[in-house]
């Protein structure tokens, strides 16, 4: 066997194998992506905690971008980014080399050098002055404020989640039966979605992330598969920020769980990835939300680690 086809095998079973843990790392619910709303900080970084110290942007959201100078700036540059250049590739070159071929025709290469001689003096001029302007321009802008992160100070010796003091830039204090809450959330919404029970998750997250879940269920029938989870556990967590806005209440929760979570076949039972007799673990931030006290917690985002 010669050694490109030695190097080839050997790139397509590490592919496979790539392939492999990636299905079992992303069995559990959610398929290990970030989705769902924050509110008005959907996408925006939750602060920093000591489980999550890195979060992952949500990519799938029913929440607009907010019109913020930073959002269009990035927007803007994406799409500038995005669109090809009017002159740009080969067709630029054409179209470049006709107009320089044109010129050369009416007023001669030598006046057409001289021209363009010129021009690129000017160019070079212009974009001096352009860097000038924009360093002092720089300069001028006022640094914005930045206070301090919404991170949760407390004691975790008996309990996952530390307490919130409510000393931070958050106006929402969380507390202990409000930990509970969401530990307890956790363990339902992965058993009601292992049981595939559309009512139970209805009850336990908001409509978008519902139909997320039912998304995902509906195209693991199609394959034949199923999830099923057991073992729940918190092993640590803390809150990265809680505040409340438009008469809801939010909390961002940094999470660090092991569960058993197998994809089996629907007709046979026959595991398909993950392991039943070793539990993983995942660490993820759940956001919360709550319309009304009495109403209770609902999830309404989740977010993987950066």
């Amino acid at each position: 066997m010669s050694f490109l086809r030695v190097t080839g095998l050997a790139l397509l079973i590490a592919a496979s194998l790539a392939m492999a843990a990636t299905d079992v790392a992303e069995a559990r619910i959610g398929g290990g992506r970030s989705f769902g709303s924050r509110g008005s900080r959907t996408f925006n970084a939750p602060p920093a905690t000591n489980t999550a110290p890195n979060a992952a942007p949500i990519d799938r959201s029913m929440t607009q971008r907010s019109s913020s100078t930073t959002a269009q700036n990035s927007s803007s540059g994406a799409t500038n980014a995005a669109q090809p250049s009017r002159f740009g590739g080969l067709r630029g070159l054409l179209l470049g080399g006709l107009f320089v071929a044109a010129l050369g025709s009416i007023f001669g290469f030598g006046v057409l050098a001289s021209v363009l001689g010129f021009v690129l003096q000017l160019a070079l001029i212009a974009g001096v002055v352009y860097l000038v302007l924009s360093f002092f321009r720089r300069r001028n802008q006022p640094v914005p404020a930045r206070g301090p992160a919404d991170r949760p100070l407390g004691d975790i010796l008996n309990r996952q989640f530390p307490a919130s003091n409510g000393s931070s830039a958050s106006t929402l204090k969380i507390g202990q039966a409000d930990l509970d809450s969401f530990e307890r959330l956790l363990g339902e919404i992965q058993t009601a979605y292992a049981r595939e029970d559309a009512d139970e998750l209805g009850a336990k997250a908001t409509p978008e992330m519902l139909s997320h879940f039912l998304q995902d269920l509906a195209d693991q029938a199609k394959q034949g598969l199923r999830n099923e989870i057991s073992g729940v556990k918190l092993l640590r967590g803390d809150v990265a920020e809680a505040w409340r806005e438009n008469g809801s209440d939010y909390a961002t929760v940094a999470m660090r769980y092991a569960l058993t979570d197998v994809t089996v076949d629907r007709a046979t039972g026959r595991v398909v990835s993950g392991d039943a007799s070793q539990p993983t673990e995942a660490t993820e931030l759940w956001t919360f939300r709550r319309d009304a006290p009495a109403e209770g917690w609902q999830l309404s985002a989740i977010q993987q680690t950066a």
